[in-house]
């Protein structure tokens, strides 16, 4: 059984799912009285994307690698961001870090292939709609991303950062999210919405939505669940 680090707090909305599902799931695989030992590094989400929106990414890799550093002195064989903005600087962590970091990006872009899906919509912070890092491993396997248009994308990133990563769900918020995704699936054509922030599942739990949902952090969770158990 594997050792799993969480870099947490990026943000504490989804700092909580990641902890309850992953440990609960363990147990299911494995039955009995078990629950894996993991260790979590809380960060604080408004320095991430302070630094993500000052581009001070090189103060960005310092930080979260001081994390990094402080889970491989607690034993965990491999690391996970829990939000998708800091994987913009995820190249650099996983070179200089001499543990493994699992991909976010990765494992939706993986479950994507294995959905047979080649368009995708994409709502996160402005920093992952309009960053190539997300982007590039779906384009890397021919999944074209879209992104929502110059005026949705501020609506969605304001509502992450002002409502969603304090934990605030608004019934007028979601309405609005599910018009952007069904503009996007009669203009564009999308196949599936990723749900590219850790937050938007509060959001969007238990909700129908026009095309079929690629939800980061669940697809992120069996992953890591997987590697745990091995």
């Amino acid at each position: 059984m594997k050792k799993l680090g969480l870099i947490g707090g990026i943000g504490p909305e989804s700092t909580i799912p990641y902890y309850h599902d992953i440990v609960y799931g363990v147990q299911s695989k494995v039955g009995g009285n078990f629950f894996p030992n993991l260790t979590i590094e809380s960060l604080n989400v408004f320095d991430v994307l302070g630094m993500c929106d000052r581009k001070e990414y090189e103060a960005l890799v310092n930080y979260l690698m001081s994390a990094i550093n402080n889970l491989k002195a607690s034993g965990v064989d491999f690391i996970a961001l829990t939000g998708n903005t800091p994987h913009i600087v995820f190249d650099e962590l996983q070179e200089r870090s001499s543990i493994p970091i699992i991909s976010i990006i990765q494992a939706t872009c993986d479950e994507t292939k294995r959905r047979n899906i080649s368009k995708v919509g994409l709502l996160g912070t402005i920093f992952t709609m309009d960053g190539e890092f997300f982007k590039k491993p779906f384009e890397n396997n021919n999944i074209e991303v879209v992104i929502p248009n110059d005026e949705e994308k501020r609506f969605v990133n304001q509502k992450i950062s002002q409502e969603l990563e304090l934990g605030i769900v608004k019934e007028e918020t979601l309405s609005s999210f599910l018009k952007i995704v069904q503009r996007m699936k009669d203009e564009n054509g999308i196949q599936a919405i990723v749900l590219g922030c850790t937050e938007l599942p509060l959001l969007f739990k238990g909700v129908r939505t026009p095309v079929d949902c690629l939800d980061t952090m669940q697809i992120h969770i069996q992953t890591l669940i997987n590697m745990i158990v091995g």
